[in-house]
């Protein structure tokens, strides 16, 4: 399939992210009802924020600028460095990231 955004590679330039870098964003996140927990950048090169606790399908998340989330939380901006294939997660918005390699389950 490929990344939705194949103009933007990683990794960044200045190691931020760039302006117009699109992410699919769960909703509760992005209203800023729960924080993020868990951010995902696939082996696509595509950027996924959940809250961790709710399901992000069925229309429970949407496309948006990633600098819009790093606003409302500015302890994702240093995810900038994660390389495609990882996750970043945490237990709580007071708790550091714990970075991973990530795959998509088998389905």
């Amino acid at each position: 399939m490929g990344s939705m955004q194949p103009e933007l590679s990683w990794p960044f330039e200045g190691e931020v992210f760039p302006q117009g870098l699109l992410a699919v964003v769960q909703k509760t996140v992005s209203a800023g009802e729960f924080p993020a927990l868990t951010v995902i950048h696939d082996d696509e090169g595509d950027w996924l924020v959940s809250d961790g606790v709710h399901d992000p399908s069925d229309g429970a998340s949407k496309l948006r600028h990633l600098h819009h989330v790093v606003d409302l939380d500015p302890s994702l901006a240093r995810l900038a460095t994660m390389p495609p294939g990882h996750v970043a997660w945490r237990a709580t918005r007071h708790d550091v990231w714990t970075i991973e390699e990530w795959t998509y389950p088998d389905e």
